[in-house]
């Protein structure tokens, strides 16, 4: 099934396969990696809302980044959070090369204490960082996200542990917690999608 949809969907360009590629030769963890049907998706999304502000938590080497940042409208900006600054360099040097480097701005450190310094609202916000934080990051979201405003929660199935894993497995546990807030967040209109490790919709009113 996902070769076929794969095959029907929009061809993943040469920078986006050169940055998979490469996180999956010399980086850590390379199943992080957001790769093709997400990073469409994720434009998709982007191209819709046309955010003029937006945030993303869990940067890693930057392959949703880009994605994100070429469907913004011409005025629009990203910010991006990546605790770990070892891949900083990776980051950047793809970001030039994807030539959106001038719309977004790359922050390392913990999302906890960088988000509200910034003082700034987000008309959308991605989170894909340390699943065990999942819960502080949506506190962090919501509350500096513009009405109306959307987030987008990646790996909220975690590849089926979320619905019955092993809840002593601390990112286990972290997914089971957020979703459940989420849940009984009556504030927010929300919707879980079966893409990939699941990806789930949430519209601020």
């Amino acid at each position: 099934m996902e070769s076929y949809i794969v095959e029907h969907s929009s061809s993943e360009d040469e920078l986006l396969n050169e940055l998979y590629r490469f996180t999956h030769l010399n980086v850590v963890n390379p199943n992080m990696v957001s790769g093709h049907l997400q990073g469409l998706f994720l434009g998709f999304i982007t191209h819709m809302i046309k955010p003029s502000l937006t945030l993303e938590i869990g940067t890693y080497t930057g392959y949703s980044a880009i994605c994100i940042a070429r469907a913004l409208p011409q005025d629009g900006v990203l910010h991006t959070i990546e605790q770990n600054d070892e891949l900083k360099c990776v980051i950047n040097r793809f970001f030039i090369k994807a030539g959106v480097a001038d719309r977004i701005v790359l922050h390392t450190g913990r999302a906890q204490t960088i988000i509200p310094d910034m003082g700034l609202k987000f008309n959308m916000i991605y989170i894909d960082g340390d699943k065990r934080e999942y819960t502080d990051y949506y506190r962090l979201a919501l509350a500096n996200l513009a009405s109306g405003g959307v987030i987008i929660a990646d790996n909220v199935l975690w590849g089926g542990k979320a619905s019955g894993g092993d809840i002593r497995d601390p990112q286990t546990r972290g997914i089971i917690d957020f979703n459940n807030v989420v849940k009984e967040d009556e504030s927010v209109v929300k919707v879980i999608l079966p893409i990939r490790d699941g990806i789930m919709l949430i519209r601020k009113a």
